[in-house]
């Protein structure tokens, strides 16, 4: 009931309001300041507001006299205070109340409405000031409460996972008695925050449930153990347990108390680092890497789904990253080793990403790097020694370089770090490649552009170049082949664009070759053979070919140029002679003059027999130019000459584009119809090996204008040949292809002699030159500098270098010190 005190209880600061209180009246006092002017306005609105202006108001001060301030004088029966007991009801039935609300197995209702509480609870406080009643009461009702809670869940104890139910039921019970801050407004707002050691109501209930009830340690046990139950059950089952659904209850229910991390994050973190761990050690013993790797790809899907369905999102990449790492812990190597080749031989780049992207969620990517150099090195290396399929070895090179650089653009590439449970959606789409992802693509979660790892960009010229060295010199010289290869069958319909990046590409092989000479001396033979042959595709693709080499790869390439230059030279001798000799015979000869030292090829000491209308010829050109070149020496190359003969056969008659030997065996069959191999070599002198291959191309090729009796592969001394009369084929002019274009393997020995007495020479001439410069040198330094004199050639061996320089102290150009035989000294 509202009485009287409580509604005339005025604010603390506005208990003088009265007091201080003056009129407006006119008081003449020496102390009052001059009275104030009231604004109006300049004129009146109307009439009504001009009289109102000029007649007072009835309680205005001008109708009466103010001497002093104005006093308030209550009329009535005087009002006695309250007695010392008078708020022991409201007091009692606060408290009352409080223990109906704290008793969880009590049936009584509360004592009063919440209005009368919550006013008993305002009158104790405020009016009565007997708050320490309140608290005391309070504190002892808490304490039972909880106390009788802790005891129940103790009772109830069990190491199973039903255990979470009592503890969820409990909790939810406790915090719906948050209705006691309400009614108890005055006791939490005015009491309890008046004394700044003191926390709020909620606060104080809730630390005392976290200490008596979820931090007993019998409880947290149980709780713990629940929880290791519920989600070990799940995955050694594979499925979900009856009672996940209240697993997020139990969560909410920690988290209200601030007890998640301590009790549930950390129990459930611990058990999955235990359990992976432990099938780990399991699974490696029972699968292969291969088997392992996706049985490991499988649990962390489920994990994930785990996860996303039950527990927080703060606690999926923690789960995420232990699986992971729990499972991988000392098996990357043996994971890497063995399935890390078997991606690469299959080109899976797939499930190669996903490997990637696993490791670098557990660091370790330098694990799958030293597997990936270890396997190209051994794929290099191996298609480096197969000696068998030496024709094929660029092609070789070429698929894996170009499965390597996809891998280092696209699937090895730096990036920023992998989104949350991104990588994951990509490894669970490699190994299962049949099913389909019925998810939406998360525009968010895509990965930043991607740039090329320097480290693994690094590792493939490292690899490459280390087995390159497994056969010296071999490398660099089918790559300069199968240059020739492709300059000879150009673009085929191809762009010119395209046809270029596949040029590219080859030439990038040669960059890991340290016998840039052997590339080189190759590269300028084949260029030799097609220019002379005719058999380039494009000049113009030849000389931006001789360009790039030039500028790009070795400033060595120039003897291109004047291969070029010769063959223009050439050309306008060529018009100068048959404007001498004009039209007057059916033959005309073409002929081209080479310098020797713009061209790889030697003279040979046997020449091969020509006909006496073809030697006239050649003696007819060597008067001219002779006469036109004083002292200039002539020596014919009659194993690159070609010549276009007329074939009359039974059927019709064909022209025969052939090599000068193989005229000059065919130009024997029209005094003969058929000829031994004895006899052909005899009138034709043409060397025994030459020989051989030309009769193998007209006799055995796809075109046999003669017939070899007996049949047989190769050329034998007793073989005989006749012409073959039947021969037929639609074409009227017909190229027999010659065996000797392409360079023997006698050829390439002959070559390869050459290049190694060049860089006798080239070593020789760099020991001179460092040694002038330096005039003494220690051994180490002699072979240091040395190496880097000839390097943009090739990188010599020690041996080879040491054997130089005990030629040059043969030779006398330096000397070893008397005292000291690892220092050298020059002699000029």
């Amino acid at each position: 009931m509202t009485d009287v005190f409580t509604l005339l209880t005025l604010p603390v600061s506005s208990k003088n309001a009265f007091a201080t209180y003056r009129g407006s009246g006119a008081v003449k006092d020496r102390s009052d300041s001059p009275p104030r002017k009231t604004p109006r306005l300049n004129t009146d609105s109307d009439s009504a507001s001009a009289s109102r202006s000029r007649q007072p108001s009835a309680g205005s001060t001008e109708n009466r006299e103010n001497t002093g301030p104005l006093s308030l004088s209550l009329i009535g029966a005087p009002i006695q205070p309250h007695h010392e007991h008078y708020y022991d009801q409201d007091s009692a039935l606060v408290k009352r109340s409080i223990r109906v609300l704290l008793s969880r197995n009590n049936k009584d209702t509360l004592p009063a409405t919440y209005d009368k509480i919550y006013n008993a609870c305002r009158a104790v406080i405020c009016v009565a000031k007997k708050g320490d009643g309140i608290s005391q009461s309070f504190k002892l009702e808490l304490e039972r409460c909880i106390g009788e809670l802790a005891q129940e869940l103790v009772s109830e104890g069990k190491s199973e996972v039903e255990y979470i139910l009592p503890i969820i039921e409990v909790c939810a019970w406790f915090e719906k008695q948050t209705l006691l801050e309400s009614l108890l407004a005055y006791f939490d707002r005015k009491y309890l925050l008046d004394r700044s050691s003191s926390s709020g109501l909620r606060q104080i209930c809730y630390e005392q449930f976290s200490l008596r009830v979820l931090e007993d340690a019998t409880i947290q046990g149980w709780v713990r153990k629940s929880i290791e139950e519920w989600v070990t059950w799940e995955r050694q089952n594979n499925s979900e347990h009856p009672l996940r659904p209240h697993i997020p209850q139990l969560i909410s229910r920690l988290s209200h108390h601030g007890k998640y991390e301590t009790i549930f994050e950390d129990t459930y973190l611990t058990c999955t680092e235990n359990f992976y761990l432990a099938e780990s050690e399991e699974k490696a013993k029972e699968l292969a890497p291969i088997d392992f790797l996706n049985y490991t790809l499988q649990r962390i899907k489920d994990e994930i789904q785990r996860s996303k369905d039950v527990l927080p999102h703060s606690i999926w990449h923690k789960v995420e990253d232990m699986v992971m790492r729990s499972l991988l812990m000392g098996r990357l190597e043996w994971i890497v080793n063995s399935v890390l080749p078997q991606f690469m031989k299959t080109m899976d780049v797939g499930r190669l990403q996903a490997l990637y992207e696993l490791f670098v969620n557990v660091d370790g990517q330098q694990v799958v790097l030293a597997g990936f150099r270890s396997y190209v090195l051994e794929t290099v290396k191996r298609i480096v020694t197969d000696v068998e399929r030496d024709e094929e070895m660029v092609d070789r090179f070429l698929k894996l370089k170009a499965f390597t650089d996809t891998l280092l653009t696209e699937t090895f590439a730096e990036s920023e770090p992998i989104p949350l449970m991104g990588p994951l959606s990509s490894i669970n789409t490699s190994v299962n490649r049949a099913g389909s992802s019925n998810e939406p693509m998360d525009v968010d979660a895509l990965p930043p552009p991607k740039k090329v790892n320097r480290k693994w960009n690094d590792t493939i010229r490292d690899a490459f170049s280390a087995s390159f060295k497994a056969r010296r010199n071999k490398p660099a010289e089918m790559i300069a082949k199968y240059l020739d290869k492709e300059m000879r069958k150009g673009q085929k319909g191809k762009a010119d664009s395209v046809f270029e990046k596949e040029l590219d590409a080859v030439l990038e092989l040669s960059r890991f070759t340290e016998d840039r000479d052997v590339f080189r001396t190759f590269y300028h033979r084949q260029l030799a053979r097609r220019l002379l042959l005719q058999k380039s595709a494009s000049d113009d693709f030849e000389k931006a070919m001789l360009k790039k080499l030039k500028e790009q790869y070795d400033p060595e390439f120039s003897m291109g140029d004047h291969m070029f230059n010769d063959l223009s030279l050439s050309r306008d001798t060529m018009r100068e002679y048959l404007a001498h000799i004009g039209k007057t015979t059916n033959q005309q000869l073409n002929a081209m003059v080479l310098q020797s030292s713009f061209w790889p090829f030697s003279a040979k000491k046997s020449e091969a027999f020509l006909p006496p209308d073809m030697q006239n010829e050649l003696s007819k050109f060597t008067a001219f130019y002779k006469s036109k070149h004083q002292g200039h020496k002539l020596d014919w190359e009659h194993s690159l000459g070609t010549a276009t003969l007329k074939g009359q056969f039974k059927n019709e008659a064909k022209e025969l584009q052939v090599s000068l030997y193989q005229a000059l065996v065919l130009l024997l069959f029209n005094e003969e119809t058929e000829l031994t191999f004895a006899d052909i070599k005899e009138r034709t002198r043409i060397e025994d090996g030459e020989l051989r291959r030309t009769l193998q191309s007209l006799s055995l090729g796809k075109k046999r204008v003669l017939k070899k009796q007996p049949t047989g592969k190769d050329v034998k001394d007793d073989d005989s040949f006749i012409f073959n009369a039947d021969f037929t084929d639609p074409a009227y002019r017909i190229h027999i292809n010659s065996i000797q274009v392409k360079e023997t393997p006698e050829e390439s020995k002959k070559t390869q002699s050459l290049i190694e007495t060049d860089r006798k020479h080239v070593l020789d001439a760099a020991i001179v030159r460092v040694m002038k410069a330096k005039k003494e040198l220690h051994n180490e330094q002699l072979k240091t500098g040395i190496i880097d004199a000839v390097k943009s050639h090739f990188v010599p061996s020690v041996q080879l270098i040491k054997e130089r320089i005990d030629a040059m102290v043969e030779e006398e150009y330096i000397k070893r010190r008397h005292d000291d035989n690892n220092v050298f000294i020059y002699l000029a």
